[in-house]
């Protein structure tokens, strides 16, 4: 139920997927959907946010894996992004933003904690690779704020425009900066 709830908030956002369209997505019972969260839409939109920032750490980590420096890191993450909103045919948004836009309200500073939370685990995966790549940890971090940001907003203008122009760009400007800031990297900000 998590991962059909996750996949649909991403469609759809929080409000827009009732635990009636998870029950019907995901073959599961009436009666497990409240055994199983308790704490009802909030508690299930939660664990389906941690289950997309648990995802996008392991695409993080991959990325990582396949690059040879930051600026390489960088390409094959927002490459995944891009790739993954056309596989998608431009349907697709981020499990965590639904909770920060549209359900961290007063009545549920959990959600607002949970986005937060999952955010943050994004960034800090991001910055603990970079550092590793040799970069300071200050650049780092503000390094892998700019990426989480970019590749955000990358998101919400390429499904708007149904192109993958803003990836691009995102990609391009990320790059040009982490060459600016990396060690071993300025020499090779032109390819």
């Amino acid at each position: 139920m998590v991962q059909t709830a996750k996949e649909l908030i991403r469609q759809r956002g929080y409000h827009a997927t009732s635990f009636a369209d998870v029950l019907q997505a995901s073959g599961a019972s009436r009666g497990s959907v409240y055994f199983h969260f308790p704490g009802g839409k909030t508690q299930l939109a939660i664990e389906a946010a941690q289950a997309h920032a648990a995802e996008q750490i392991g695409i993080i980590d991959r990325a990582a894996d396949q690059a040879t420096d930051t600026r390489r890191l960088i390409e094959c993450y927002v490459d995944m992004g891009r790739d993954g909103m056309i596989a998608g045919d431009y349907g697709r948004g981020c499990g965590v933003a639904p909770l920060v836009t549209e359900g961290a309200t007063q009545e549920s500073a959990e959600m607002a904690e949970a986005g937060r939370r999952a955010f943050a685990e994004m960034t800090d995966r991001l910055a603990f690779h970079f550092v590793a790549f040799g970069m300071g940890s200050g650049d780092a971090q503000v390094l892998a704020d700019a990426v989480i940001a970019g590749v955000q907003g990358a998101m919400i203008t390429s499904r708007a425009l149904r192109s993958p122009a803003p990836y691009e760009s995102v990609r391009a400007a990320l790059v040009s900066h982490a060459a600016a800031v990396s060690p071993g990297n300025a020499d090779r900000a032109d390819g």
